[in-house]
């Protein structure tokens, strides 16, 4: 019985030790298909990369596969979420008023601040400023507009509305150099509204009309300016002992009214202005009195508009509308027509408008009293008169500015 049962243990580890053979034999054959399948590889690998067509083809299919695999028609619609929103959806599209005093402090302010009230009443406060400083530029835009600023040495910037710190009527604002690269020695004398200067139509085909106080006069296209640039742009260049005065949007058919402090204004057909290029100082406009005489405003005037009048205002306070008609069409650099009667009790002339039936006016002092106005309360008058008070002012005091509200802005703040 031992000795039978001593046998089969010896048989059992006689097997075990045949099935341990055959499958270490099993490993080291494995191990050695795998070695040569790497070694395969690797010459494969070598003619992959010393030989380009091979490169070519293989790409060639594994491109293949994938359009096959993946090559149906787009199942997914990839859109901006609704939770994406830029600044500018944020901020309404809202009416406001721009203002810029002598010193550059800048600010806007809603319209609705600024009351209605009627011809040759004393005004209401506007803006704070300081003894030396007074408002200089007051404009109508909307938040999302694009302003072009020009400076007084030719210069182009750009900003939209919103940027604009906004303020009430009563504040100072902030200088304008914190939000604009412009020297200290220069400032914003006129300005463009754009609602979008992206559109290749509109930017083709309408112009910016520049004007200085010794008279000269130029024209460009407005593509031209449709770039902006942090630093700013050469828009006109300054001739010595000149200054930007004014700059209008055009559309290349329309007709420049150019006055002078004397009470005279000159009206020539925008063609006689060829376009010009940014570098160029233009030509001669008007031929001033004296030496002492200079340019105080331009207009750009549609002639198929019969509702709309020239409106001027001289710096004691007087006002008045005359039709367009009675400024006749002369050559430009001429001497004008008289569009005042400047006297003593009149002052001399401060701007010349040119302004609807159902527009408003936005007058301001450089003491800072503002009266609004509608321009409906100023009847129509020979250009040759003094014209009517439209606002009562100190003996020391003077007009800074007059702004127009044109009549869809009027309808959009009663909306």
């Amino acid at each position: 019985m031992i000795e039978a049962f001593k046998f089969s243990e010896i048989q059992a580890k006689a097997i075990l030790e045949i099935r341990l053979q055959r499958l270490v034999s099993l490993e080291i054959e494995k191990v050695r298909e795998e070695y040569n399948e790497v070694l395969a590889k690797i010459e494969f690998y070598k003619s992959i990369l010393a030989s380009e067509q091979i490169q070519r083809d293989i790409i060639k299919t594994e491109l293949d596969e994938i359009n096959d695999k993946y090559g149906d028609k787009r199942r997914t619609d990839i859109s901006y979420s609704d939770d994406e929103i830029s600044v500018e959806d944020l901020i309404p599209n809202e009416e406001v008023v721009i203002t810029i005093s002598h010193l550059g402090y800048v600010k806007r302010t809603k319209t609705d601040e600024f009351k209605q009230q009627n011809r040759g009443g004393k005004g209401s406060r506007g803006a704070k400023t300081r003894d030396t400083d007074f408002v200089e530029q007051m404009f109508i835009a909307h938040n999302h507009n694009y302003l072009l600023l020009f400076t007084e040495q030719g210069r182009c910037f750009w900003l939209r509305a919103f940027e604009i710190p906004e303020a009430s009527k009563v504040s100072q604002g902030r200088v304008i150099q914190n939000l604009l690269a412009i020297p200290t020695d220069d400032k914003v004398r006129a300005y463009i509204k754009i609602e979008n200067l992206n559109d290749e139509t509109f930017i083709n085909s309408n112009y910016i009309v520049f004007c200085t106080k010794r008279g000269m006069i130029k024209k460009t296209i407005v593509e031209a300016f449709s770039r902006p640039r942090t630093n700013g742009i050469n828009a006109i260049t300054i001739n010595e002992g000149d200054q930007l005065l004014e700059a209008k949007l055009t559309s290349g058919a329309n007709e420049i009214i150019i006055a002078n402090k004397e009470g005279r204004a000159i009206r020539f057909n925008e063609s006689k202005v060829r376009p010009m290029g940014r570098g160029a100082a233009g030509v001669k406009s008007m031929t001033l009195g004296s030496d002492k005489d200079e340019v105080v405003g331009m207009i750009s005037a549609d002639p198929t508009k019969a509702d709309y009048s020239v409106f001027v205002v001289s710096e004691k306070g007087n006002g008045k509308r005359s039709p367009l008609e009675d400024y006749r069409i002369t050559n430009r650099g001429g001497k004008g027509v008289k569009t005042i009667n400047i006297t003593e009790k009149t002052g001399q002339l401060v701007t010349i408008k040119w302004v609807s039936e159902f527009d408003e006016l936005m007058i301001t002092t450089q003491d800072g009293i503002v009266i609004r106005t509608p321009v409906s309360d100023l009847r129509i008058m020979g250009r040759a008169t003094q014209g009517v008070k439209v606002i009562r002012i100190q003996d020391k005091e003077s007009i800074a500015d007059v702004t127009v509200i044109r009549r869809e802005e009027i309808l959009d703040e009663e909306e």
